[in-house]
Parts: C-alpha cells; sequence; structure tokens
C-alpha cells in the first residue's frame, strides 16, 4: 500500500506531462496539413485520416511489444523511451520541410506513444485489485488535466505559427523524460518479471492472453467495440473546422473542456462511482452516457450544442477503467504489461 501510495503521484504527473505534449499538437496538426496541399480541405481531410491510421497501426503492431518488454524488464525502461522518442519525433516534426517528412513523424509517434498502456500496468503493479478501477481513473483524471492544458496551450502559441506547438511539445515530453529518469521507481518487482517472447509479442499471439479466461474475451470485445466508437472523434476538429468555421483558438478551446470534464469525471467520480454500483454496473452506465452524447454531437447544427455533448460524453470516461480493472483480475502478476499491450493493440 505504501509502495503504491508513493508511486501513483508519479506516474500522474509522467502521463500527465505526455498528455499535454499530446494535447498541444491536437489543434494545429490539420492546419499544418493544410499549409502543405494549398488549403485543399478534401486533401487535408484524407491526409488526416491518413495519419491517423498510420499512428494507430504502429500502435496496433507495437503495443504487444512493449507490454511483453515491461514485464521482462520493467516499466520504468520503457516510459522512459517513450518520453524521449516522443520527444525527438516532435522536433522531426517541427522542423518537417514537406509532408513526407510529416509522414514519417506520425510513424515514430506511433511506436513511441506506449505511455497509457504502460502506466495502467504500473498501477496494476502498486494498487490492490479493489482499489485499481479507481486508481485507473485517476490515470484518466491525467489524461484530461493534460488535454486541457495542452490544446489550450497549443490553440495559442499555434494559432500564426502550427510549428511553434510541435517545439513547446518536444519541450514537455523531453522534460518529461528528465522527470521520470529522476524521479519515477521500478514497480515491478525481479520476482514477477517474466521471459520476453515473441510468440506472444505481437497482436495475434496477445488474442490467446485475452481469450485465457471467457470473462476476459467479453470484455475484451466491449472495449474494442467502444474504442471503435470513440476514434469517430478523431474529426473533431476538422467537424468543427467545417460545419462552425472554428480556428484553432476555438477547437483548442472546446478541447479544454474535454480536458476538464475527462478530468472531474475520471478522477473525483469514478472511484466513488465503482464503490457505489460496482465495476460491472459502472461499466454498463458509462457506455450508456456514451451513446447519449454521441447522438448530441452528431446532431448538433450550432457550435454551442456540439459544446453542450462533451459533458453527457464524458461521463463515458467511468467505463474504461472499470472494464480495466476487472480484467487485471483475470492475469497474474507476471502479465500485466501483456495484457495492457493487447488492450493498446485493440484500442488501436
Amino acid at each position: 500500500m505504501k509502495k503504491g501510495k508513493a508511486a501513483i503521484p508519479f506516474i500522474f504527473i509522467t502521463v500527465m506531462l505526455d498528455m499535454v505534449a499530446l494535447g498541444l499538437i491536437a489543434p494545429v496538426l490539420p492546419n499544418l496539413i493544410l499549409s502543405f496541399v494549398n488549403n485543399d480541405m478534401t486533401r487535408t481531410a484524407i491526409w488526416n485520416g491518413v495519419f491517423l491510421t498510420v499512428f494507430a497501426a504502429m500502435q496496433f503492431f507495437f503495443s504487444p511489444v512493449i507490454g511483453v518488454l515491461s514485464d521482462r524488464f520493467g516499466r520504468r525502461p520503457v516510459l522512459l523511451l517513450s518520453s524521449l522518442g516522443l520527444g525527438l519525433d516532435y522536433v522531426v516534426m517541427a522542423l518537417a520541410p514537406t509532408l513526407s517528412w510529416l509522414f514519417v513523424g506520425r510513424l515514430i509517434s506511433g511506436i513511441t506513444s506506449s505511455t497509457v498502456p504502460t502506466a495502467f500496468a504500473y498501477i496494476a503493479d502498486v494498487t490492490p485489485k479493489e482499489k485499481r478501477a479507481g486508481a485507473f481513473g485517476l490515470i484518466g483524471a491525467a489524461f484530461g488535466i493534460g488535454f486541457t492544458l495542452g490544446p489550450a496551450v497549443g490553440g495559442i502559441v499555434g494559432n500564426s505559427n502550427p510549428r511553434m506547438a510541435f517545439w513547446v511539445a518536444a519541450a514537455f515530453s523531453l522534460g518529461n523524460w528528465l522527470y521520470g529518469f529522476l524521479f519515477v521507481p521500478e514497480s515491478l518487482d525481479l520476482k514477477h518479471r517474466k521471459p520476453f517472447s515473441w510468440s506472444r509479442a505481437n497482436p495475434v499471439g496477445s488474442l490467446v492472453l485475452l481469450r485465457s479466461h471467457p470473462d476476459l474475451w467479453k470484455l475484451a470485445t466491449i472495449q474494442f467495440l467502444a474504442y471503435v466508437s470513440h476514434e469517430t472523434f478523431a474529426i473533431w476538429a476538422l467537424f468543427a473546422i467545417y460545419s462552425f468555421g472554428w480556428g484553432p483558438r476555438s477547437i483548442g478551446q472546446s478541447l479544454f473542456v474535454v480536458g476538464v470534464c475527462t478530468a472531474v469525471i475520471s478522477g473525483g467520480l469514478t472511484g466513488r462511482i465503482v464503490k457505489w454500483l460496482g465495476e460491472k454496473r459502472t461499466l454498463y452506465t458509462g457506455q450508456f452516457f456514451g451513446v447519449v452524447g454521441m447522438i448530441i454531437a452528431g446532431l448538433a447544427r450550432t457550435g454551442a450544442v456540439y459544446i453542450a455533448s462533451i459533458p453527457v460524453i464524458s461521463m463515458w470516461n467511468i467505463s474504461f477503467p472499470a472494464a480495466q480493472g476487472i480484467m487485471t483480475h483475470h492475469v497474474s502478476e507476471r502479465e500485466q504489461g501483456e495484457l495492457q499491450g493487447a488492450i493498446g493493440s485493440l484500442r488501436s
């Protein structure tokens, strides 16, 4: 317990700083793509989709690898490598003279963006089973705070020059690496480490773990469908530009609202709701709010209604930590990284 209480603030700050860096570029990336395609909105939408697909494909293939590596070598080196890789990637994207360079940057970031799955494994290492859903909610709060600060700053610094946001993101990621190097302890004891195996370190191999228990497979299916639905919001910025004429500042402000709602609900409500309703009913409740919120956003004809959908959609966030908390109960201490890598692969 003492180890968990001491470690969670460290991992919270690590994830928050990485999310600040990711959030910084969210409102400016479409505008940077626009500058490379002569302000052609159709080509921008296509390239934005390509970049998102490439990013997800890299995570699909490498999340299981990184999860199994963290089971073998520990969580700390994986977290440090991720932060360092992201920082260098943002430098590449800030300097990108062509769309091809930007494409390479997304490849790199897709490979190195492993902080969140590894952080979940870290939390599982140091938290009792009955408190994991609430602790996972705190990681969601770190995500929300990062996305509160990141897009707000990104919308401001990138309003006149989109590349500036990438330089600031690089500074946050490299600062995060230094923080982790100095302060983040290892969470996985040597006795709980598991030899690396390529048979487990791939998307197909990760399915073996997910199918090892009937409840685990059912929960994985629910998570997969939820992730597919959630990725609809990859076009949040483009929809706002097309429908409401929003610029980087307005997009950043809307993502600021997303971050605030996510932080408050994930960090302030998830643990309490799980304690009140239990993990399973919390999962169902969160999914219901996700459906209602998406309907509101899809029917929005004004920016105000679009914004109004955010608090409702954000209640969806209570379902993800609840599901992951249940899933961690079905695997051993030696397989938490592998599990989170498999979930990361499903997500991507």
